[in-house]
């Protein structure tokens, strides 16, 4: 895998995605062998009676559909320290945690190196149709990503976030090299305990080589848009550190002061520039393209539950593009953006057929008394809502991931999909059922109201209140404003 990330060619990435898209069934199917041969001597395949067959109609026959608690007592047993094959033929080394909790505890996922793979095609794939249409040369990336903390289980497992998973595999700066993405922050402020002095420190390194940095990005828009509100609140104090030469003091990690002390020298020009331009805005509109003008467009997670920032985004990108990354979870990568000039709303991703075995369950009435029954990735059918099932390198076999998806069209034979929510909902009183998007536009038209008042809504979260009749919904606004 790394001899193709070093070699990374655009036009060649692009051919072999067009190829394996234009009969996604029988790569389905080479890809469930591959998975299913690969992890043949699992305990937990072996004792559905699968006996080495490795064909789509007798796997989904033997192995039935799960949840994560269905295999909770697996997991358990290999993050407690069981080396035997229980979910894979080789042994997980290392779990992801989930955002998501199982009865109160952290609920973990198995990462393997196949999953690092997987995420890299998705990476190439991705910045392949993005340089395509947005191209970049050899600069730098302003990405705001962290490596958060890790510890070990009790059976002595790295147990950390999917994405910190990413970044600490071996091959991931080669790749992020190789695709004109490296992060213009060492390695000491992403991988920095403290989120807060690592933020500066991001935020000071883009400043640094502002000319060089192409492109501005974060895992989630959320992330993008909280390190830019964090700049309206620091920008002179960077200006200081710029000037002079010397870090802040409030940056008190060691290793972080003398990774920045190799990067900063005094710069009075530079803080010039960038007072000039922070003071020459009008209450920061277009403040990305200002501080970064050969920056070509902001690139994270733009849907879903990361809606609500658009607009603040936007305001600080000024007339930058945004573009939405790709489609995935904890437990691995769907599907890649392979039309990046699509606005964030109106994205949709090109399923992989190549990375895992996926299966659809419909969510329409079930003329089936049995319930619906999951189709294949080519069976699924344009305006239909479904479940996604998932089959992966790291041993989840036809897993319910929890997502819903709306299937829009197809690139070839791959379904093109759109992420509609969670299957479980947001709130539920009685019958009265609303989905994260209800609350979302309900709080975006209250906030309209709140924008007379020279009021802005920064966040909001929500529970259910049943101490009271009637039962009713309490939402928790973060508010900035004059009043």
């Amino acid at each position: 895998m790394l001899e193709k990330v070093e070699g990374f060619n655009m036009n060649k990435v692009i051919e072999e995605f067009e190829s394996l898209t234009k009969d996604p069934e029988m790569v389905q199917r080479k890809t469930l062998k591959r998975i299913l041969e690969d992890n043949a001597s699992a305990e937990y395949l072996q004792s559905l009676g699968l006996n080495g067959r490795t064909d789509p109609e007798s796997f989904k026959a033997c192995v039935p559909l799960v949840t994560h608690e269905e295999l909770e007592n697996y997991i358990c047993r290999i993050v407690n320290g069981d080396a035997s094959p229980i979910l894979t033929g080789k042994p997980i080394t290392t779990m992801s945690l989930s955002s998501g909790t199982t009865r109160g505890k952290p609920k973990y996922v198995p990462w393997n190196d196949e999953l690092f793979e997987t995420t890299m095609q998705i990476y190439q794939t991705s910045f392949a149709f993005r340089n395509r249409e947005f191209p970049i040369k050899n600069g730098k990336a302003l990405s705001f990503v962290y490596g958060s903390k890790h510890f070990k289980t009790k059976g002595g497992l790295a147990a950390r976030a999917a994405t910190s998973n990413v970044f600490c595999s071996a091959g991931y700066k080669c790749g992020m090299r190789a695709l004109q993405s490296q992060c213009c922050s060492p390695d000491e402020v992403i991988f920095g305990p403290d989120f807060s002095q690592s933020l500066y420190c991001h935020l000071l390194c883009g400043l640094i080589f502002r000319e060089e940095v192409e492109f501005v990005s974060s895992t989630f828009a959320h992330s993008i848009v909280h390190a830019f509100r964090t700049f309206e609140d620091v920008w002179e104090e960077l200006c200081i550190d710029i000037r002079e030469g010397v870090l802040t003091r409030n940056v008190t990690v060691p290793s972080i002061r003398m990774a920045m002390s190799k990067l900063l020298k005094p710069n009075p020009e530079l803080a010039n520039v960038i007072h000039t331009k922070c003071t020459g805005l009008s209450n920061w509109y277009g403040l990305i393209p200002e501080l970064f003008p050969n920056a070509k467009y902001i690139f994270g997670i733009m849907t879903g539950s990361m809606e609500p920032y658009l607009k603040r985004l936007r305001h600080y990108a000024g007339e930058l593009p945004l573009l939405t990354a790709d489609y995935g979870s904890s437990e691995g990568w769907i599907a890649a953006n392979v039309n990046p000039k699509l606005p964030p709303e109106f994205a949709t991703y090109a399923v992989l057929p190549q990375i895992g075995y996926f299966e659809f369950i419909p969510l329409t009435e079930p003329e089936n008394p049995k319930g619906p029954q999951p189709v294949g990735l080519t069976e699924v059918k344009v305006g239909e809502e479904y479940e996604i099932v998932m089959t992966n390198p790291a041993g989840l076999y036809r897993y319910k991931l929890g997502d819903v998806v709306k299937v829009m069209g197809f690139h070839n034979s791959t379904p093109e999909i759109k992420f509609i929510r969670r299957s479980n909902l947001l709130l539920n009183i009685n019958i009265d059922k609303n989905t994260e998007k209800d609350l979302q536009l309900a709080v975006e038209a209250a906030a309209e109201l709140l924008a007379e008042e020279k009021l802005e809504v920064i966040d909001f979260s929500s529970r259910v209140d049943l101490s009271k009749e009637p039962g009713h919904y309490v939402i928790f606004w973060e508010i900035s404003g004059e009043a």
